[in-house]
Parts: C-alpha cells; sequence; structure tokens
C-alpha cells in the first residue's frame, strides 16, 4: 500500500496509472474498502502541476477524496490546464464526481486604488475558471494560456535572481534547482522557497552555521524557523524576501497581468465557469464587494471562490466569521455559484474543510450545492456542448435562480460512470430531457 501511495505522486504518469490500477484492483478484490460518498466537498485542490504542499499529483488526489468519501471534488492549478486529463480519467475509474479548473492574476482597473485579495497590490486579483470540460483550448486562446505560464515563469526567474544576491552564496540555478522540483516546468514561489531550503543544507549542512545563516537573513530568531525545510521556514523565506517589503519583490501594475475581462473571455471560451475569489473581506476592496462583483459579473463572472478554512477558528465568533456569513448572502443574493476548498498549496492546510463545526456546518448546503453545479456543468458541457454558461443554458435558463436550481439537480443525480450516456444530448435536448436522462 505504501509503495502504491507513493508511486501515485511519481512525475511519470505511467507509473501514476499503473499504482491506481493496481489500488483499483484491491477495492475490487475487497482488500479495500471505499466508503459512500458523504457531504463534504473540497473543489479547490492544487495539485503538483503548480504547487501542493504534499506533493500529490491529481491521481492522488483523487484517490484520497474518494478514499475520504468526499461527494465532489476539484482540482485548480496556477496558469496551466496540465491537471486537467488526468484526473478526470483518475476520478471517473474511482466513481467520483468532481472537476478541474485554473487560477490566475489578473488586473481589475476599476479598482486600481484599492487592495482586492492580493495583499498590498491594488488592482490585483486572484481570480479562476473552474469546470473546464477538457484541455483543448480554442486556437484564438492558444496565445493567451501560453502567455500565463510565460509570463508567471518569467516573472519567477528575475524574482530568483534578485532573491539569489541576498541569500548569496545560497543561490539557485532555475532549471536544476526549481523547475526539477516540478513534473511540466511549471514552478511557482513556494518551489523556490523548498528550493533555497535545500541549497542552503546543501551548503551549509546541518550545523549551526545553517542556523545563523537564517536567522541573519530572515531577521527572526531561529527557534522559530523550524529547519531544515519546515513550514515555518517556507513561508518565513516567501514571506521576508519575495513578498511585498522583501528584498525581491517588485510592485506589480497594471501590465503585469491580463485584466479580468480578457481572462474571462478566455475561460469562457473554453467552456469552463469565470470566478470570482474573495479573500476574507478585510480588504478595501473586499469591503466595497458589491461593487466589486458588479465588475465581475459584467466581464462574465457567475461564481464566486471562498476558502472557508481561513476565515473561521472554531469556537471563536469575530469579523472574519461576520464577512464569511456576509459574503455568503450576497452570493445567495445574487445567484452565484459557491465554490469552496482548502487549497492544499501551503504548509498546514487541511484536507477537506470540516463541515461539522458550528461555524461551518449551517453553509454545508450552500457549497454542496455549488460542487454539483459545477460537475454537472464540466460533464455536460464536456459531454454535448450543454453546460452552465452554454448557449443552450442561456435560452433556457435566462433566470440565473432556476439555473442553479437545474444544474444542481443534474449534479446530484448523474454518476460517474453514467456521464458519457449524455454524448446523445444536443441542442434541441430541452431541460427536462436532460433530467430524465440522467436520473435513469
Amino acid at each position: 500500500m505504501d509503495r502504491y501511495l507513493q508511486q501515485l505522486d511519481s512525475f511519470d504518469l505511467a507509473e501514476r496509472r499503473r499504482a491506481l490500477s493496481a489500488l483499483c484492483d484491491k477495492v475490487e478484490s475487497g482488500d479495500i474498502e471505499l466508503p459512500q460518498p458523504g457531504r463534504f466537498v473540497n473543489m479547490h485542490c492544487h495539485t503538483f502541476f503548480s504547487y501542493n504542499t504534499y506533493g500529490y499529483s491529481p491521481t492522488k488526489f483523487a484517490w484520497l477524496a474518494r478514499k475520504a468519501g468526499l461527494a465532489a471534488a476539484g482540482t485548480v492549478d496556477f496558469d496551466v490546464l496540465d491537471a486537467l486529463e488526468e484526473f478526470q480519467q483518475a476520478r471517473r475509474r474511482l466513481g467520483l464526481k468532481g472537476c478541474s479548473g485554473l487560477e490566475t492574476r489578473v488586473y481589475v482597473p476599476e479598482f486600481s486604488t484599492r487592495v482586492i485579495n492580493s495583499p498590498g497590490e491594488p488592482g490585483i486579483s486572484y481570480h479562476m475558471g473552474v469546470g473546464f470540460p477538457n484541455s483543448q483550448v480554442p486556437a484564438s486562446q492558444q496565445g493567451f494560456l501560453h502567455g500565463l505560464k510565460k509570463t508567471a515563469q518569467q516573472r519567477n526567474r528575475d524574482l530568483m535572481q534578485r532573491v539569489n544576491e541576498y541569500l548569496s552564496p545560497v543561490e539557485l540555478d532555475y532549471e536544476r534547482d526549481v523547475l526539477a522540483l516540478t513534473p511540466a516546468g511549471n514552478a511557482t514561489e513556494r518551489h523556490m522557497c523548498l528550493a533555497y531550503a535545500r541549497k542552503a543544507v546543501e551548503h551549509f549542512g546541518s550545523s549551526k552555521t545553517l542556523v545563523d545563516f537564517w536567522a541573519r537573513k530572515l531577521g527572526v530568531g531561529a527557534e522559530t524557523l523550524d529547519l531544515p525545510e519546515g513550514r515555518n521556514l517556507l513561508n518565513t523565506i516567501r514571506a521576508k524576501t519575495m513578498k511585498r517589503g522583501g528584498v525581491g519583490y517588485v510592485q506589480p501594475d497594471k501590465g503585469s497581468f491580463p485584466l479580468m475581462a480578457d481572462t474571462n473571455r478566455f475561460i469562457l471560451a473554453c467552456g469552463g465557469i469565470p470566478t470570482h475569489t474573495w479573500l476574507d473581506g478585510t480588504s478595501d476592496g473586499e469591503r466595497d464587494i458589491e461593487e466589486l462583483l458588479d465588475v465581475a459579473m459584467s466581464t462574465g463572472a457567475v461564481a464566486i471562490n471562498v476558502i472557508p478554512d481561513r476565515n473561521y477558528t472554531p469556537g471563536k465568533q469575530d469579523d472574519k466569521v461576520k464577512n464569511l456569513y456576509e459574503v455568503i448572502e450576497v452570493a445567495r443574493r445574487r445567484h452565484l455559484v459557491v465554490v469552496g476548498g482548502t487549497e492544499m498549496n501551503s504548509p498546514g492546510q487541511k484536507f477537506v474543510d470540516d463541515f461539522g463545526t458550528g461555524e461551518l456546518a449551517p453553509l454545508l448546503s450552500v457549497f454542496l450545492t455549488g460542487a454539483y453545479i459545477v460537475y454537472a456543468h464540466s460533464v455536460l458541457q464536456q459531454q454535448c456542448g450543454l453546460g452552465y454558461t452554454s448557449p443552450w443554458a442561456e435560452r433556457h435558463f435566462r433566470d440565473r435562480a432556476a439555473r442553479n436550481e437545474f444544474f444542481a439537480a443534474v449534479g446530484r443525480s448523474i454518476q460517474p460512470d453514467r456521464e458519457t450516456k449524455l454524448s446523445a444530448l444536443g441542442e434541441t435536448t430541452t431541460p427536462d430531457e436532460v433530467l430524465r436522462q440522467v436520473e435513469q
């Protein structure tokens, strides 16, 4: 079992597939029992195609999500769709409902003087597309997707050069030290932090010199650093050298990232769902949430992403809990699809939100419904082009509440082993006919 689980995270796709096949054989033989799907969901998990703090591949996440009895699960990676086909194949084999998407950063000119959800960076917003039906990008949009990754990688290289100068003699080579930590060349700042931690051990060993080096360079007490590559060290490297105020940081401007409107056009052209992301409601921009959503929705956003775990402490009622409930209410009033998850791209993040706590239990139905909607969208869009953002849906559901109700019903009813049966549906199919098909 341990060997198979390790192989699920191999950089070799064939090895990952063989390991999943072996595990599925054990399920079929009765050696492994998988639970019935429950009600908890995680629709926002990064894989090792951008950065997963536990090194999870798309296949590994699908296995663990099914093993945990999640009702649905979803992958999201920065600037690439590399996880999509693998995750879809794995989740279908496991009988797991799910979908895949992409996250990036965008520029919102209407908020050029206000911080949104990228701390210290006015006008810059993290942004998502969820429920992509496949990774086949239209020719007209291939340059846009290529540009996301190319720009991010060049930004990393420039950042690394500045940080190298400061951390010398601990210096990285991008290809050898950073890209080697990724399966497909899509490194992030978090990969660089891990690479710096390992390069320092390579240079200094585990001696007191290593402790003194990090304490001096990062300006913190050595006892807080969790050496040689623990959570506190990696987070401190990032905060002190790569984020605002750090030696390698350069303030982005309106030319650093694509416009939200252009990004939404790309997502829609690919058959995905444009999704605004919400942090915690404390920034200037998020305090003007109604205006912010007006802008996002005017350019195509029909969903909002929330990371529940970062916005509450069990048993403690504070402003973040209040903000969390308020944004869910705003989303309900606007009939926005609510997507949620834990990310898992930073040490210490949970595999799934604890929707059993007093703070989150009342919101479980909201996140579960959102998961069913985006799952139904991705399946219908892939199989027959009748997704949530399709012309077919626009014709049949002018009322957003009715659209949400329909896609949620489809998501609840359809089972992964019956998804391909929807391929016979088409533009002349009515919503009632879709429901009858999935309920058979």
